[in-house]
């Protein structure tokens, strides 16, 4: 699967457009990442945790857009986002989205 953040595909004709695609997850922080985050706070610095966390986050959303072009009949995702909110005190939600295309290459 073809995933790229621009509305076209360099060296490739877009044929079909087939439509909004997503896929999403809430993660919730762990005790021993919200103990290491408090830390962080008092002292500074990178909360590794975090970000292990996030970017899992992140791949499982891509993952289930993937799935969701794929039972569409897609090869390619354009204008692909990720975004992310605070759902709660301990959880974030990540959504990747984007359209849905078929694309032959010239």
């Amino acid at each position: 699967m073809m995933i790229v953040t621009t509305d076209t595909i360099a060296g490739a004709e877009i044929t079909e457009v087939i439509g909004y695609v997503k896929g999403g997850t809430i993660q919730t922080k762990h005790i021993g990442r919200d103990i290491t985050a408090g830390l962080k706070g008092i002292v500074g610095g990178e909360i590794k945790g975090y970000n292990e966390m996030m970017d899992e986050a992140r791949k499982l959303a891509i993952h289930r857009m993937v799935e969701d072009a794929k039972k569409k009949g897609a090869n390619a995702i354009v204008g692909m986002r990720l975004q992310s909110s605070t759902v709660m005190g301990s959880a974030a939600e990540i959504i990747a989205y984007g359209t849905a295309v078929k694309f032959l290459e010239k």
